[in-house]
């Protein structure tokens, strides 16, 4: 079957006739048996999936077929499908079945997508690398001796390596871009409340956003216009409609855009990708848009605010799996005290426990003050100077992260250095700003590269846009 980048192209060939959602999804589970080695997936749904693309298909023929027809998405083991296992690749929950579907789940479901299977990802959405899940690394297509990025590792690497059209990950730091960066694809981190975050297993709540992952930026915006939007089971949303997601700019609309100097001109970036930004601002500046430098010297305190305020939150969400009344409880438990104890010290992998025990850490007596107040503080700050800058500028750009994909157990060993993999993705989730990662026209190595547009609070439309016509824009001049 012909590979698509985009679902209107897509759409259009099933319209057609050239072929049936059956026939697609048979193809997909085919190449996911034959890339198992990549352990992008826990779970393939074949049988599920093949008699949802037959009814699909009858629904095609009699026109009463949903906006996203026939897309096969795969969804990351964190986002709940009721009757299907959930266990945000943990040995915690291994096992465990979801008793109900999260809102996204249920509203694509309605705008007649497939779903495939649910992907590997680093447990409970903690790391950099989906070295961290309990059922094996994923292994990066474009050179297997290298990791995806994480958390979302199996979601991109599953888009990456053609096992679907798209699939939903989670973003708490970066887990949609960074590992849309390593894998060469598209990842979008929406406005913090404008995804309903029901029935994602959290992380950190204050910080976690459901968002795609695609080949294309207009895919990204087809998979929004059904997801975003108020929602009764979480009160965290942007109240009032979602905007319009699939409008797009006019060819003359030049932009202000700041460029972050830390971001390009700093050490630890790959000399090739700061050589690769300033070709981006040459080509920027060519089109008419204004791009300017601008200093933003609190990049050191990205990481380590968002570490602490994370694993807070972490410490609290992830206080109820104690083997009690779900998931996982030791054969050793004996009373109250011991399963306790147990079951959470044998369910948990090293990375969860240990920022559980840091957040336990951050809010105890004595240092609630010194480091969780402190954080907050800090996280306003940043808030206020990113806005400071979006105030004259319409987006921010910068790298998606300082490297390319590193080599699988280079950092295992270092978590300091793991947690810097975030540090130029943070910042959207401490501001709470959408960004989006989309793929640099060159590759280095090899290996994949992404470029990362920030904007302001609720400016989804405009950055998914602006991102759109860059994304055209670097594939013409690829062709």
């Amino acid at each position: 079957m012909e590979a698509y980048t985009r679902y209107s192209d897509y759409r259009a060939a099933l319209d057609a006739g050239k072929f049936t959602c059956e026939s697609v999804v048979r193809d997909f589970i085919t190449r996911a048996h034959e890339q198992a080695e990549l352990n992008a997936f826990l779970e393939i749904w074949e049988e599920e999936a093949l008699e949802r693309a037959r009814t699909i298909d009858q629904k095609l023929k009699d026109g009463s077929a949903g906006k996203l027809a026939g897309m096969v998405i795969a969804l990351k083991d964190n986002i709940c499908y009721a009757g299907h296992r959930v266990s945000a690749s943990s040995e915690i929950l291994k096992g465990f079945e979801s008793l109900y579907s999260a809102t996204v789940t249920e509203r694509l479901l309605a705008e007649d997508v497939i779903f495939i299977g649910r992907t590997n990802c680093d447990e409970f959405a903690m790391g950099a690398s989906n070295e961290n899940s309990a059922f094996g690394n994923v292994l990066n297509a474009d050179d297997r001796s290298r990791v995806p990025g994480g958390s979302s590792g199996g979601s991109a690497v599953a888009v990456q390596a053609g096992l679907c059209h798209a699939a939903l990950g989670s973003d708490t730091g970066g887990s949609i871009r960074q590992p849309a960066a390593f894998t060469g694809t598209v990842g979008y981190k929406p406005t913090y409340g404008m995804v309903s975050r029901y029935g994602l297993l959290a992380y950190a709540s204050s910080f976690d956003q459901i968002g795609p992952i695609t080949q294309s930026v207009e895919d990204c915006m087809q998979i929004m216009q059904v997801i975003a939007g108020p929602d009764d089971y979480d009160a965290t949303l942007i109240q009032g409609a979602a905007p319009n997601f699939l409008q797009t700019e006019k060819p003359a609309d030049k932009k202000k855009i700041a460029v972050l100097r830390e971001c390009v001109d700093g050490e630890g970036i790959d000399p090739e990708i700061a050589s690769g930004m300033k070709r981006l601002i040459d080509k920027l500046k060519a089109e008419g848009h204004e791009v300017e430098l601008v200093g933003f010297p609190y990049l050191d305190y990205l990481v380590p605010c968002y570490y602490v305020l994370t694993t807070a939150e972490a410490s609290s969400n992830l206080s109820r799996y104690q083997g009690l009344l779900y998931g996982y409880r030791s054969a050793e438990a004996k009373d109250l005290e011991s399963t306790f104890k147990k079951s959470r010290s044998e369910g948990f992998g090293p990375e969860v426990k240990r920022r559980i025990m840091l957040g336990t850490f951050v809010l105890s007596e004595g240092y609630y003050d010194a480091y969780y107040t402190k954080g907050q503080k800090v996280r306003q700050f940043i808030k206020q100077k990113t806005e400071e800058i979006l105030k004259d500028f319409d987006f921010i750009l910068l790298p998606t992260t300082p490297t390319t994909a590193f080599k699988i157990g280079e950092k295992a060993d270092n978590p300091v250095a793991m947690y810097l993999a975030d540090i130029f993705t943070v910042q959207a989730n401490i501001t709470g700003m959408p960004a989006i990662s989309i793929p640099a026209e060159n590759r280095i190595d090899g290996l994949s590269w992404g470029i990362q547009i920030m904007a302001d609070r609720k400016k989804d439309a405009e950055l998914l846009s602006f991102a759109h016509s860059l994304q055209q824009s670097n594939t013409a001049n690829e062709a």
